[in-house]
């Protein structure tokens, strides 16, 4: 169990010298070693393993087994499926804390940039404008009214679910347990409602959390399933949706569109039908990005470091084998 005084904190993330002010402050009793990048970590590894106990940031070739007094790991990032590809960190007793919130502002409003850019053409007069075109075609809808669906009501749900509802819009909201309400969701669904929510929604938006359960947890039978005049908007993992189905529903109408942050393969290659498709908004894995990212981040860390001197339950603690 955490004492009162702590050994070595190994700080791998990007934080400004404020930063680790603000951390020396909450564990003046520790030694903090700064880490920038891989190759730092690499030539002290044989130096810091042997005495770390608390490392925010994780690096690709981290293993438990070779730091005997490392009790807790801060991730950088909200998502956890790397888990899947590290059992010898899965399966070990470090408690594992994440970056879940930092972003989810940040996203949610680039699920809301994505729905309105689909619902008003904007891809469609941004073409026309490159072109010097006097663009006059194409459908414009309102969101007003309208019904979103959120696959995976996380932090991020959650703050989608909230704006989504500022604009009027009806929520429906899929988790593991459906009995976990929240005041931003109209209707709260189990697992089994995937469909009830794929029929119902003009926007389908996954923000789920990738693991062996939603790994190609949207395909045929879902996409069948949704209204062809629905839009598909993932910003979660690109392995959620099947690709190829998206792109057959895509380009027979079986939905009418999709705004897409993530692929099955990124960069997402430059001969995917997906670049060209009318229909189709794609931006590159930014939809995470904020100016203000690592000052929450280490907000996180702060308060965790906080709770962990003092021997208090932590925030963000991820259940490591189900990867959230």
């Amino acid at each position: 169990m955490p004492g009162q005084e702590l050994g070595t904190i190994v700080v791998a993330l990007r934080v400004t010298e404020q930063h680790l002010e603000a951390i020396r402050a909450t564990a003046p009793e520790a030694e903090i070693v700064k880490i920038d990048g891989r190759e730092e970590w690499r030539a002290r590894r044989a130096e810091l393993e042997p005495k770390v106990e608390v490392l925010a940031g994780v690096q690709s070739d981290l293993d438990p087994a070779s730091m005997p007094r490392l009790r807790w790991m801060q991730t950088g990032g909200a998502g956890n499926d790397w888990l899947l590809r590290s059992p010898h960190i899965a399966n070990s007793d470090v408690v594992l804390t994440n970056g879940s919130g930092v972003a989810a502002i940040p996203i949610a409003e680039h699920v809301l940039a994505l729905m309105f850019t689909l619902c008003r053409n904007f891809h469609g007069f941004a073409r026309a404008q490159r072109d010097h075109e006097w663009y006059r075609g194409g459908h414009l809808g309102e969101v007003d009214g309208s019904t979103m669906g959120i696959v995976g009501l996380g932090a991020i749900g959650e703050k989608t679910a909230e704006k989504a509802q500022g604009l009027n819009m009806r929520v429906l909201g899929l988790r593991r347990d459906p009995t976990r309400t929240s005041p931003h969701v109209d209707r709260m669904l189990g697992p089994d409602g995937l469909f009830e929510l794929l029929e119902s929604s003009d926007w389908v938006v996954v923000a789920s959390a990738l693991t062996p359960e939603t790994r190609g947890l949207i395909g045929e039978p879902e996409l069948k399933r949704m209204k062809d005049t629905a839009c598909l908007i993932n910003i979660a993992r690109g392995q959620i949706v099947q690709e190829e189905i998206l792109v057959q529903a895509l380009q027979e109408g079986w939905i009418a569109g999709a705004g897409l942050d993530v692929f099955a393969q990124e960069p997402l290659p430059s001969g995917s039908p997906l670049w060209d498709m009318p229909n189709v908004v794609v931006t590159s894995h930014r939809s995470g990005s904020t100016p203000h990212y690592n000052d929450r981040l280490v907000e996180i860390f702060i308060e965790n470091l906080r709770r962990y001197r003092a021997g208090e339950p932590m925030i963000n603690v991820v259940d490591k084998q189900l990867t959230y």
